[in-house]
C-alpha cells in the first residue's frame, strides 16, 4: 500500500496536486454551456443592407432622408460550436466580449438552421409590429393618406426581434420626418436597440453593452437604449457615445426632436 507518511512534505503536496492538476486539465479541453457574443454589424434602416433598400415603402409618397439610424447587433459562437474553459476566461476579461449561457443565446432549437428559422421568425413578427406602430403614430398625429401604406423590410439573414424599434422609426422618418419637414435624425448618426410591440411600447432586447461598441465603432454619436437596460448601457460605454433611455415609440420620437432642437433629453 502506498502511504503519504513516508514522503516529505514538499512530496505529498505534489502527489496531493495530481488530481487536482489533471481535473483542471480535463475541465480546460471539456466543452461547456457557454457562448460567446461579441459586437456584431450595423445596418442603417434608412439605406441598404447588402445592396438592397433596408424599406420598401409603397402607397405614399416617401422623402429623402439626411442622417442614419442604425439597428445593431451582437453575434455569438454557434449553438453547436465547443466553448471552452480557456474561451471563457479570455471574454471574462475582455471589454468587447460576453459570456452568456448558451439558453439565454439559443433559447430554441441545438442546431443553427433549427436558431436561423426561430430568430427570422421573430424577425418578421417584429416587423409587422414595427409598421403597425409607426402607421398608428403617425394617424394619430394628422398623417393622412397611411390606409393604403404597405411595408417591406429586407435585413437579409438578420434575425430577432430587436431591430424593431428602429424599422418603426426609418417608417416615421421616410414618411413624415420630424414632423416639420426636417429630418427625424437631425442628420446625426444614430444607433441603438429594442423590440417593439404593435401599441409602440419598446422592450429590452440583451446584449446592449456589445451594441453601443458596435455603434460607436460604426460613427453613431446618440444611442437609444431601453431605459430597463441603461445600466447594461453604461458598463463599457465607448466614449463619444451619448445614451438616451427610451420606453415608448412617441416618447423615443419626442426624445428624437428635443435633440434637434437643443432641448432637454432625458439620459441614463
Amino acid at each position: 500500500m502506498f502511504s503519504l507518511a513516508r514522503l516529505t512534505r514538499p512530496q505529498a503536496l505534489a502527489v496531493c496536486a495530481l488530481p487536482v492538476a489533471a481535473l483542471i486539465a480535463v475541465a480546460g479541453l471539456a466543452p461547456l454551456p457557454f457562448a460567446v457574443a461579441q459586437p456584431g454589424g450595423t445596418a442603417n434602416v434608412l439605406g441598404e443592407h447588402e445592396g438592397k433598400p433596408v424599406l420598401t415603402i409603397t402607397g405614399a409618397p416617401t422623402r429623402k432622408t439626411d442622417g442614419e439610424l442604425r439597428m445593431t447587433t451582437i453575434v455569438a459562437t454557434g449553438p453547436q460550436m465547443d466553448v471552452h474553459l480557456g474561451d471563457v476566461v479570455d471574454g471574462w476579461f475582455r471589454t468587447d466580449r460576453a459570456v452568456m449561457p448558451k439558453e439565454a443565446v439559443y433559447p430554441v432549437g441545438d442546431n443553427e438552421k433549427e436558431v436561423e428559422k426561430h430568430n427570422l421568425g421573430d424577425m418578421k413578427e417584429s416587423q409587422d409590429d414595427a409598421t403597425k406602430a409607426a402607421l398608428s403614430y403617425l394617424k394619430a398625429n394628422g398623417v393622412d393618406d397611411t390606409d393604403e401604406v404597405k411595408v417591406d423590410a429586407d435585413l437579409g439573414k438578420i434575425g430577432g426581434p430587436s431591430a424593431g424599434l428602429f424599422l418603426a422609426l426609418g417608417i416615421i422618418d421616410k414618411l413624415d420626418g420630424d414632423g416639420s419637414g426636417g429630418d427625424l435624425t437631425g442628420g446625426r448618426s444614430i444607433a441603438g436597440t429594442g423590440t417593439i410591440k404593435a401599441d409602440g411600447t419598446v422592450g429590452p432586447v440583451g446584449g446592449v453593452s456589445m451594441k453601443t461598441q458596435g455603434a460607436r465603432r460604426d460613427g453613431a454619436t446618440v444611442f437609444l437604449v431601453p431605459q430597463a437596460e441603461c445600466s447594461d448601457a453604461q458598463a463599457e460605454l465607448p466614449k463619444g457615445l451619448r445614451l438616451i433611455p427610451v420606453k415608448t415609440l412617441s416618447g423615443t420620437v419626442d426624445s428624437l426632436r428635443a435633440l434637434e432642437k437643443g432641448e432637454k433629453v432625458p439620459s441614463c
